[in-house]
């Protein structure tokens, strides 16, 4: 499985409102998506707001680039996510998971 991540910025006022757009317009993108295995947001409040750290699970590099197209470290953001966010990542990373023992939510 390959983990691919993603952070942006945003402020305190905005983050709801791009955690609810991931919820209502990406989510349902993604999970239209082969290979698409789940999605993982963070984040941790700065000096000047708050950092995101997004983390997509998926099955292989080819099903990211199903989704990212050929080059897959460029950032997939929607133009209604940019006007949420104060600064965002132009390219992702991706890192085979070698091992997880996430626990499950409650």
């Amino acid at each position: 499985m390959i983990a691919r991540l993603w952070s942006a910025r945003t402020t305190s006022g905005q983050l709801p409102v791009y955690l609810e757009h991931l919820r209502s317009r990406v989510l349902p993108q993604l999970q239209k998506q082969e290979g698409y295995r789940g999605v993982s947001v963070l984040d941790r409040p700065l000096a000047d707001g708050i950092e995101i750290l997004v983390i997509t699970y998926w099955r292989s590099i080819d099903a990211i680039r199903s989704f990212a197209g050929a080059d897959v470290e460029k950032a997939v953001v929607q133009t209604d996510a940019q006007v949420l966010l104060t600064a965002f990542d132009e390219r992702a990373k991706h890192f085979v998971i070698a091992f997880s023992d996430v626990l499950p939510s409650k």
